[in-house]
């Protein structure tokens, strides 16, 4: 059988070849119409040469189309340099409604590029990587600090005489700094990093209300966390301001590790970096930024690169303030028995501030301090009696 279909393919072969050889020809093809309008063209073969007319790098449009029809390179050129085009929009509102693309920058960390595209970069090449990665190692130094160094411990039994460390005022100042702090930080943190850890899980629909839930938390806790701060500053400032004994404090890390407390005031020097770097610092930076992407700020050009620089110091300010904080909130409630209790209260116990904060207690016996501020009833750290004063 393949025998015979091999002979009749063959056949086949030979009849198709007879009848081509004896066709008459085809007429030819009709010749393709001419398009109107500008036609393709061969940059080599366009004369005079472009590049050689005087001022061609300074063409218009215009000037350009009649020595290269078609090229709008000059358009695009200003365009890509920022060149506003034509808006109706009020400037006063919109001040680059006509700028399509912003014009040429280099951001630290970014190469020269349109600086839409240079913010970008920052972003996603060192803010949220980098970023990420500081919190998550602090927050793992801090863990590994707890398990295997512990907490700081009272050495002694209490003696049920109880000084005045915080007062009322200044306790309602510090928690609601807190809790705007709190509100900030995790619905930035969420913000900024949730896509990576959160989106996976919960999914589009459920993650994608919960940012824009914590979206308006943030920015309605931010004006109470600008307040809040201004109060913290002038209300404890006074006490952190640099004293004698300080740098020998830093110097010796205030003996966590060598097992005995170096002695200080009512603030040590490590709360007072604390104050000075994290909550003055930090937190003015933070709340000037955020201003400015409120487009709260007198006097701002509210355009694309303000809020892109804003951004940026926003960013790098609440990574740094959020890193120093995770150090506080540990000392301040798990790494230091009897802190938590001294905000929440007002009072700590006179071994406590003996072990902790010596100078300060001295100068309460000796009178230049008063040992309670506030004419109310101090608590017995003994029998939890209170303590007339």
């Amino acid at each position: 059988m393949i025998k015979a279909f091999s002979v009749v393919a063959a056949l086949a072969l030979c009849w198709g070849s007879a009848v081509a050889q004896t066709a008459p020809a085809a007429a030819p093809a009709p010749a393709a119409a001419v398009m109107p309008g500008i036609q393709s063209q061969n940059i080599a073969d366009v004369k005079p040469d472009a590049s050689e007319v005087p001022g061609y790098a300074k063409q218009t449009n215009g000037e350009r189309a009649k020595v290269q029809p078609g090229n709008n390179a000059p358009m695009w050129r200003q365009v890509n340099s920022g060149v506003a085009g034509f808006s109706s929009l009020p400037k006063s509102e919109a001040p680059e409604a006509g700028v399509l693309i912003q014009p040429f920058v280099q951001y630290p960390g970014s190469r020269v590029t349109n600086a839409g595209e240079a913010w970008r970069q920052v972003r996603n090449n060192w803010l949220i990587p980098y970023g990420g990665s500081l919190l998550l190692i602090v927050l793992a130094a801090i863990a590994l600090f707890h398990f295997k160094v512990g907490p700081i411990k009272v050495h002694g039994e209490p003696t049920g005489r109880m000084v005045e460390r915080f007062s009322a005022f200044e306790r309602a100042a510090h928690w609601a700094n807190v809790a705007a702090f709190l509100v900030l930080a995790v619905s930035g943190v969420v913000m900024a990093f949730g896509k990576f850890f959160l989106l996976p899980i919960m999914g589009t629909t459920l993650f994608g209300w919960l940012t824009y839930a914590l979206k308006n938390a943030h920015n309605f806790a931010g004006p109470l966390f600008a307040v809040s701060l201004l109060v913290v500053i002038v209300t404890f400032m006074r006490d952190n301001l640099p004293a004698k004994g300080d740098l020998a404090w830093l110097l010796k890390g205030g003996g966590i590790f060598s097992g005995h407390e170096i002695d200080s005031g009512r603030y040590n020097a490590g709360e007072k970096v604390v104050f000075w770097g994290g909550v003055f610092v930090l937190g003015i930076t933070v709340v000037v930024s955020g201003l400015a992407m409120d487009k709260l700020l007198p006097g701002l050009s509210y355009d694309r690169s303000t809020m892109q620089i804003a951004h940026m110091v926003h960013s790098v300010a609440n990574l740094l303030m959020l890193v120093m904080m995770m150090g506080h909130i540990y000392l301040g409630t798990l790494g230091t028995k009897g802190a938590y209790e001294g905000m929440r209260s007002g009072y700590v116990d006179e071994i406590w501030a003996e072990q902790h904060h010596k100078l300060w207690l001295d100068d309460i016996k000796a009178g230049r301090i008063p040992a309670h501020r506030t004419p109310v009833a101090a608590p017995s750290a003994r029998s939890g009696d209170p303590v007339q004063v």
